[in-house]
C-alpha cells in the first residue's frame, strides 16, 4: 500500500504543466477528465479484481494489477512521442493507472481474511498508516526531481526524455517492479476465521489437516449497504474539502497562487501526519469503546469542522474588481477549480489580481471566513476523516465475516472512487454560484443525514460471528 500510494501521489503536482507541454490544446475542462479517469478506472476494476481474488490465489490479481500500473507509468513517460492527440494518451495512461489501483480491494480483502476480530482494527490501521505515509512522501519525492527541469536529458536509443515530469513516473514504475518482487518473495496465502483459527480456502496453495471450516451465515445486506453509503460520504466530503481549500483561501485571504500552493501544501502534509497519529491512537481506543462509537464520534467531529467554516460577522473579503480570469473561480468543471494546484508559481504571479472575484456575486455579501476559523476547521476535519475512513472498512470486514470478501471490498472501493469524482463536481458548482455559506451548509446537512443513518443501523453493525452468537462482542 505504501509503494502504491507513493506511485500515485508522486506525479499529482506535475500533471497540469506536463499536459500543457505535450498538448497545448488541452484546457482545464480536459484536465478534469484526466483527474477523474483515475477514479473511474479504479471504480470499474475494483470489483473485478475482488472477484478474481475470491477464486484464485491473490498473488495473481496483485501482480497483474501492478503490471498494469507499470505499463501505465511507462506510457506516461512516452507521451511526448505521438505526433498528435497526446492529451488522449495521457487520459488513457491515468485510466490504466486507476485500473491498477483496483488492487486496493484485494489488499483489504486479504487483510480481513488473514486476521481475527481482535486483530482486525489494528491491521487495518497499519494499512491506512502506510497508505497515508505514501501520500505524504510522494510529493516530497517529486520535489527532489525539479532540479532536472522541463528539458532534462534525452536517452536517444530508446527515445526516453528524463526530466522533472517523467522521472517521477519512472521511479513509480521501478517501485511497482519492486512491489512484484516482494509479493513473489514474501506474500503467502493465509486465512483464518473470526476466532483466529486457520480456514480452508480456494486461495490456499496447500491445505492443512487441522483447518477449521468457514462458519455459515447470511450476511446482513442492510448493514453492507449502510457502510457503503457511510464510506461514500466520508470520501465525498474529504474530496470536496481538498478541492475547495485552494480557491477558498485565495478568495478569503487574497493569497496569490504561489502562497496558496505553498501554504495549502503544508496544510495537507500536516493533515497526513495528523492521520498517522490518529491511526495509532485508534488502534488503542477501539479496544475500549468499539468501532461503532468511534465512527459516530468521527462524523460528529467532521460536522463541527464544517459548521465552524460557515461565514459570520461583518468583515468581508477583499474584492477583486479587475475583469481578469481568476484561477480561484470554479466555473463549469472541477478541472478549473483545481487548476491553481498545477499552475507555475512564477507565472505572472506579481501581476495577477488577488481577492474574491466580482464575477462571484456572493463575494459582495458573504462575510470572510477568519483564518482562525479555517485552521480550526482543518484540524477537526483532519481528525474526523481518518477515523471515519478506517472505521468504515474495519466494520465492513467484520460484518462480512470470514467468507472471501474480494467482491464486497471491490464494491466498497468503487463507492469511494465514485465519491472522489462527484465530490469535486458538487463543490465546484455550489461554491461558484452560491458561495461558501451554502456550500458548507449543504455539507453539514449531508453529514447530519449520515449520522441519522448510522443511528438507524447502529445495532446492525456487528461482526457476523457475533450476530450468530459464535463469539461474544
Amino acid at each position: 500500500m505504501f509503494l502504491s500510494s507513493v506511485g500515485f501521489s508522486i506525479v499529482m503536482m506535475s500533471i497540469w504543466p506536463y499536459l500543457q507541454k505535450i498538448d497545448p490544446t488541452a484546457d482545464t475542462s480536459f484536465l478534469g477528465w484526466v483527474i477523474a479517469s483515475y477514479s473511474l478506472g479504479q471504480m470499474v476494476a475494483s470489483p473485478i479484481f475482488g472477484l478474481w481474488s475470491n477464486y484464485r490465489p491473490r498473488k495473481e490479481a496483485l501482480i497483474v494489477s501492478i503490471l498494469i500500473s507499470v505499463a501505465a507509468n511507462c506510457l506516461y513517460a512516452y507521451l511526448h512521442i505521438p505526433a498528435s492527440h497526446n492529451k488522449y494518451y495521457m487520459l488513457v495512461a491515468r485510466g490504466l493507472l486507476g485500473i491498477g489501483a483496483g488492487n486496493v480491494a484485494v489488499v483489504r480483502s486479504y487483510t480481513a481474511g488473514a486476521t481475527s476480530l481482535q486483530e482486525r482494527t489494528s491491521s487495518m490501521a497499519n494499512i491506512s498508516m502506510c497508505q497515508a505515509l505514501g501520500f505524504i512522501l510522494g510529493p516530497v519525492f517529486q520535489t527532489c526531481f525539479t532540479f532536472l527541469g522541463e528539458k532534462g536529458v534525452t536517452w536517444d536509443v530508446i527515445k526516453l526524455q528524463i526530466n522533472m515530469y517523467t522521472t517521477p513516473v519512472l521511479l513509480s514504475a521501478f517501485l511497482g517492479i519492486l512491489n512484484i518482487i516482494l509479493i513473489l518473495a514474501i506474500l503467502r496465502e493465509h486465512r483464518v476465521d473470526d476466532s483466529g483459527r486457520q480456514c480452508k480456502s480456494i486461495n490456499f496453495e496447500e491445505a492443512s489437516t487441522d483447518e477449521a471450516q468457514v462458519p455459515q451465515g447470511n450476511i446482513d445486506q442492510v448493514a453492507v449497504v449502510a457502510i457503503n453509503v457511510l464510506f461514500f460520504v466520508a470520501l465525498f466530503i474529504f474530496a470536496l474539502f481538498e478541492t475547495i481549500i485552494t480557491p477558498l483561501t485565495m478568495d478569503m485571504y487574497a493569497w496569490t497562487q504561489e502562497q496558496a500552493v505553498l501554504y495549502n501544501g503544508i496544510i495537507l502534509a500536516a493533515l497526513g501526519v495528523e492521520a498517522v497519529v490518529i491511526f495509532l491512537g485508534v488502534k488503542l481506543l477501539s479496544k475500549k469503546i468499539g468501532e461503532r462509537a468511534i465512527l459516530l464520534g468521527g462524523l460528529i467531529v467532521v460536522w463541527v469542522g464544517f459548521f465552524i467554516l460557515l461565514p459570520w460577522g461583518n468583515q468581508f473579503p477583499k474584492i477583486q474588481w479587475e475583469d481578469l480570469h481568476n484561477n480561484s473561480i470554479p466555473n463549469t468543471t472541477f478541472g478549473e477549480i483545481i487548476i491553481g494546484l498545477w499552475k507555475s508559481p512564477m507565472e505572472d504571479d506579481n501581476e495577477r489580481p488577488t481577492g474574491c472575484s466580482i464575477e462571484q456575486a456572493w463575494c459582495l455579501y458573504t462575510p470572510v471566513i477568519h483564518l482562525a476559523q479555517f485552521l480550526t476547521s482543518v484540524v477537526l476535519i483532519g481528525l474526523g476523516y481518518p477515523v471515519c475512513n478506517l472505521m468504515s472498512y474495519t466494520l465492513y470486514s467484520k460484518i462480512l465475516g470470514p467468507k472471501p470478501q474480494g467482491v464486497y471490498m471491490g464494491w466498497l472501493t468503487a463507492s469511494g472512487s465514485g465519491a472522489r469524482i462527484l465530490g469535486p463536481m458538487f463543490i465546484s458548482q455550489v461554491y461558484a454560484h452560491w458561495g461558501p455559506r451554502w456550500a458548507f451548509s449543504l455539507v453539514c446537512g449531508i453529514i447530519v443525514l449520515t449520522i441519522t443513518l448510522l443511528g438507524v443501523v447502529y445495532k446492525r453493525l456487528i461482526a457476523l460471528s457475533v450476530r450468530y452468537g459464535r463469539i461474544q462482542e
